[in-house]
């Protein structure tokens, strides 16, 4: 840390990212990545677009808005491209929260929400989830501010119903509702049909999950044309290019290819659920996740002890040192082959 280094960045908690070792080759479950390669048509048009990178993109990304709004039946301007949509979030917290209309969002879920809130100077105020890890609305609903939700949430992998959904954004409409939908083509209900029938309703998606783009760094959020204006006035001011000609060209391949997106969510529920039924056997309490991970335990040995056993085993899960989930592992869904490794060195472990 330099001597010019600001005091209140310097006091900054960062988000930490799965770790991605290069010591030797692991089986991967533990940043909640797809097992499957981009569809071939989003391969395709990433590679045509890299014969035009000596020039900018187009910073509207018509086509692509175009395409996603068509996905979802709605009009551009009721849609924003980002650089993944970690960016549409930062945003969100640049647009929509201050001293007057703090940030709110559970004690457990995904962990870049207080770093957005820090460095945008936003206090917020975190509400415990309950016993069995289940939002509570009651509390939520309770504070004023602008309201954080990820659903499903992360680790935990639980889901509100959209008519769960619905009651809190309808509960207040002075004030906006963002939802974070990273993992919602794995089991969970989407809100987007809301964004016509509630103005302050923001929704946020990422092409990392359910169509293998992670690194591609491709999100969108959908919303009322005014929200999407505000949040258009937070890029221009920012970064008119967020995204790159080679991402915006692989979201329009995968867009144009749904099936291949539908069918490996399918595969990855598929895996999700006969892994958790093994896990169970096995005497671990599994969460009823609705991500394309499991957040499980098992009542007779610590969360670290079995990560680092894996990781001995040349398995990576995601371990969080945090008290209430200490004895927890979040495990990325892969393919059956390495579902089934998983399952045999878990069962070993458990012997030992």
């Amino acid at each position: 840390m330099s001597k010019f280094f600001t005091a209140r960045l310097a006091a900054l908690t960062p988000y930490t990212p799965g770790e991605q070792p290069r010591d030797r080759k692991y089986i991967k479950l533990n940043t909640n990545e797809s097992p499957f390669p981009p569809s071939p048509k989003a391969q395709k048009a990433a590679a045509e677009a890299a014969g035009s990178l000596q020039l900018y993109p187009d910073p509207t990304y018509l086509a692509l808005h175009t395409a996603i709004a068509d996905y979802h039946d709605l009009s551009t301007d009721e849609v924003l491209v980002t650089n993944g949509s970690d960016e549409i979030l930062n945003f969100a917290f640049m647009a929509f929260c201050d001293e007057n209309s703090p940030a709110v969002f559970p004690d457990i879920t995904y962990g870049f929400y207080s770093v957005f809130a820090t460095l945008n100077r936003v206090p917020y105020t975190e509400i415990p989830l309950r016993a069995d890890f289940s939002l509570d609305k009651s509390a939520m609903m309770a504070q004023k501010g602008t309201l954080f939700i990820a659903n499903p949430n992360a680790p935990t992998g639980l889901a509100l119903s959209a008519a769960e959904i619905e009651e809190i954004v309808a509960a207040n409409r002075d004030r906006v509702v963002v939802v974070d939908e990273a993992y919602v083509d794995f089991g969970g209900e989407s809100v987007v049909p809301l964004v016509r029938k509630y103005d302050n309703l923001l929704v946020t998606r990422t092409f990392s999950k359910s169509r293998s783009m992670a690194g591609a760094r491709l999100g969108y959020g959908v919303g009322s044309p005014s929200l999407i204006a505000d949040l258009n006035t937070v890029k221009y001011s920012t970064n008119p290019y967020n995204v790159n000609s080679m991402s915006a060209a692989a979201g329009l391949g995968v867009m144009a290819d749904e099936d291949y997106t539908q069918q490996n969510c399918a595969t990855i529920i598929k895996n999700r659920e006969s892994t958790q039924m093994a896990l169970r056997d096995l005497g671990f309490e599994v969460t009823d996740s609705r991500g394309n991970f499991m957040f499980v335990r098992h009542p007779r040995l610590a969360g670290k002890a079995i990560y680092s056993a894996l990781r001995a085993r040349g398995i990576l899960v995601r371990h969080f040192s945090k008290a209430p989930i200490a004895d927890y592992n979040r495990i990325t869904v892969g393919t059956a082959e390495e579902m089934a490794a998983l399952v045999a060195a878990l069962a070993d472990i458990i012997k030992e």
